[in-house]
């Protein structure tokens, strides 16, 4: 079995998976602490990481013994790199200490290969959309993915955040939007999608900007239309996505999505992607939004790093080709 840390961002994570894709454990610590910022402070969420990382690899041990692991997988990028140092350093010193050998993992392949663990085989396409990462890939087979397009600017679920601070809501932003949008008329108002980029690439930036330059021009009337904004201003970013999506799956022979990331949780982006009448995966929620077991199942494809040779592995934090 192997055993996962995953720490890219604000979430502290281990888990124990089996070369068969059964989840033994699947531990996640979320670091509450930068809701009163409204976004992760990068030294604050290493400084927890460094405080959670052995509590929670203890925790998604209990039942399991160290001698049935055989290998310790670790997300080495794209993320926050204090945050992914912290990780990385843990599992070289756990595998170092029973010479055991390393799996390096890309934080993006293992929101791809969170669908592995249902069930949810190759080729199909595959939108991942999260707080840091937004990017529709083409997946045909367990190692790796084509890129077809990805955000140019910022990723939708920190569309959804910026948005919900911009109408006061709480963070992180997307549940707090997504439940005010319920009471909202979606055709309210018209924020832009980014149509007019070419191919499958993303844009969500001018969408922020349009609701800024929207809130202004109401003054007062805004607290008293913030549902219709919302509601909107979801619209907006769910079709972006959606519209990307469909221009893909004109091209493909098996047409199937599978979607994954924090946003796979927004009930209207499932609502409109069961409704393009193709095969849709969502994983549970818990496989969605970082965590470790997602990370081990990516690296049941992957060659694993003997050891000493992983000592000097370093963590990055921007995005790699996977």
């Amino acid at each position: 079995m192997i055993l996962a840390i995953e720490t890219s961002c604000d979430d502290t994570c281990a888990a124990v998976v089996t070369r068969d894709g059964e989840i033994r454990s699947n531990v996640v610590s979320s670091q509450g602490v930068h809701a009163r910022f409204g976004g992760v402070v990068p030294e604050w969420a290493s400084r927890h990481h460094l405080e959670l990382v052995n509590l929670v690899v203890d925790q998604a041990m209990e039942g399991s013994d160290w001698d049935d692991v055989e290998a310790v997988a670790v997300t080495q990028g794209p993320g926050l790199v204090g945050a992914l140092l912290i990780g990385v350093a843990t599992a070289k010193g756990l595998a170092a200490s029973r010479r055991l050998p390393l799996i390096p993992v890309n934080h993006l392949q293992g929101h791809v290969a969170a669908n592995f663990l249902g069930g949810f085989e190759p080729p199909f396409l595959c939108l991942v959309a999260s707080g840091g990462h937004t990017f529709l890939a083409r997946v045909t087979d367990h190692a790796g993915y084509e890129t077809l397009g990805q955000t140019l600017d910022d990723a939708a679920g920190e569309a959804f955040d910026k948005g919900a601070r911009l109408l006061g809501l709480g963070y992180p932003g997307g549940p707090a939007l997504s439940k005010l949008a319920l009471e909202g008329d979606p055709t309210a108002f018209k924020f832009p999608t980014a149509a007019k980029v070419a191919g499958y690439d993303f844009s969500f930036a001018g969408l922020k900007t349009a609701l800024l330059y929207k809130v202004r021009e109401l003054g007062d009337d805004a607290q008293r239309l913030k549902a219709d904004l919302a509601a909107s201003y979801e619209h907006a970013i769910v079709e972006a996505l959606i519209l990307r999506i469909t221009r893909a799956l004109e091209h493909e022979a098996d047409p199937r999505i599978a979607i994954g990331g924090g946003v796979a949780a927004n009930r209207l982006l499932r609502e409109r992607a069961q409704s393009l009448g193709v095969p849709v995966h969502v994983p549970p929620h818990a496989l969605c939004t970082d965590n470790a077991a997602m990370i081990a199942s990516a690296a049941r494809y992957l060659e694993p790093t003997p050891y000493p040779d992983y000592l000097a592995l370093d963590a990055y934090a921007t995005k790699r080709a996977a």
